[in-house]
Formats: structure tokens, C-alpha cells, sequence
């Protein structure tokens, strides 16, 4: 009799607040902040509401900022692996700076291409859409190799989790602005090894964070 593999719950967190995020400056892959005040007490938020649950792996990006995030669950001793394809889209040029009003239009330009299937663009220096899906495909046959690991916390970036969260629920790139974030918002999914798909639980889940009145 042929046994069916167990099934995988993964909780996906974005990154807390940094002080790039609060003055609205661009971060990206080649910046690694730190969280700042109101960062680490939503992520004690977040640790007092999920701490409870019997998490079998973390896995983050290689960027402090996620590690910072899901330092709680860490101190548990619960094992750790820090995957580059996590990371956050590489901005390029636009990174740790204030940019001028036709850089900014320029941006925009770029993100109107993009929701339009232009997804091979990118600023000088960056990384597209297409790039970043690669990579994270890459994280993604890791994760999914282990089936032991049941229940997953993953901790990464905005950006970057909107492309896969595409990628998870076989929508084309041109549709990541449907999924929303914000800092320490929660995302469930749950994996069906049998059919090789992922079904949608929760979506940028913040009612942890209530107490605080912050959503970026």
C-alpha cells in the first residue's frame, strides 16, 4: 500500500521595521540594516503570539534584518538555515539613498513594466523579476526536499516575498503587487506534497501587531 507524504505548513514573515523603511529609503539586497526600535517590538509581538508553536526549521535570508526578526524563536534552539535566494531584490544603484524625482518616476516606470510583463527589467546594477524567481526556485527545491520539516518559519523581504509568493501559488510574475505586506505581516501556506501545490491560509496577517497602530 503506497503511503502519501505528510504535508508542510509554512509561515512566511517579512522582515520588522528598520530605519530605511521608516524615512523610506530604498534597501535591497546590499544593504543590511538592523531593525530599529519599533522593528523589535514587532517582533516580540510576533514571538508572544506564534511562540507556542512547535516550529521544526527557521530558514531566513542571509540579511541581519530577518535574522533579527526571528531572534526569539532562534534562542528556542530551533534550527536555522539562512538561504540566498531569500534575500531581497537587488535595487543596484538605488540602494542606502535618497533618490532624486526622475530616479523615483524612473522607478515607477520600472514597477508599471513589470506589472505589465516586462519582467527582464531591472535599475543599473539590480537584479529583474525573471533573476529573482530563479534563485528563489533554487531556496524553494531546498525547502521542499525536507518533508520531515512539517511546520517552516521563513523570514524575508517585501519585495522579494511578492515574487514568490507568485511562484508558490502559480500566478505569472505580472501579479505580485496582489500580494500585500508589511513588516512582521504573516502569510500561511500549506503544501500538499501529493499534488505539488500550495493552498493560501492567511494573507499578510497583522493582528499581532494591533496594539502597536503600525503597519509598515
Amino acid at each position: 500500500m503506497k503511503t502519501s507524504t505528510p504535508d508542510k505548513t509554512i509561515y512566511i514573515i517579512r522582515h520588522g521595521q528598520t530605519e530605511y523603511n521608516r524615512l523610506g529609503l530604498v534597501q535591497g539586497c546590499g544593504i543590511d540594516s538592523d531593525l530599529n526600535d519599533i522593528g523589535r517590538q514587532q517582533a516580540e509581538l510576533f514571538f508572544q503570539k506564534y511562540g507556542e508553536i512547535e516550529f521544526d526549521k527557521v530558514y531566513t535570508s542571509m540579511l541581519k534584518r530577518t535574522h533579527q526578526s526571528v531572534k526569539n524563536f532562534l534562542d528556542l534552539d530551533i534550527e536555522w538555515e539562512k538561504l540566498v535566494g531569500l534575500n531581497e531584490v537587488s535595487w543596484g544603484d538605488k540602494e542606502g539613498r535618497e533618490v532624486t524625482k526622475e530616479e523615483n518616476d524612473a522607478y515607477f516606470e520600472m514597477i508599471e513594466g513589470w506589472r505589465n510583463g516586462e519582467l527582464d527589467l531591472k535599475c543599473i546594477n539590480g537584479e529583474s523579476p525573471l533573476e529573482v524567481a530563479e534563485r528563489q526556485r533554487e531556496a524553494l527545491e531546498v525547502i521542499l526536499s525536507r518533508p520531515q520539516e512539517k511546520q517552516i518559519l521563513v523570514c524575508m523581504h517585501g519585495r522579494a516575498m511578492r515574487i514568490l509568493l507568485c511562484q508558490l501559488m502559480r500566478q505569472p510574475l505580472s501579479n505580485m503587487d496582489d500580494f500585500d505586506h508589511s513588516n512582521l505581516g504573516l502569510y500561511i501556506l500549506h503544501y500538499h506534497y501529493d499534488t505539488h501545490s500550495f493552498e493560501l491560509q492567511v494573507a499578510n496577517d497583522k493582528n499581532h501587531l494591533e496594539e502597536m497602530n503600525v503597519s509598515k
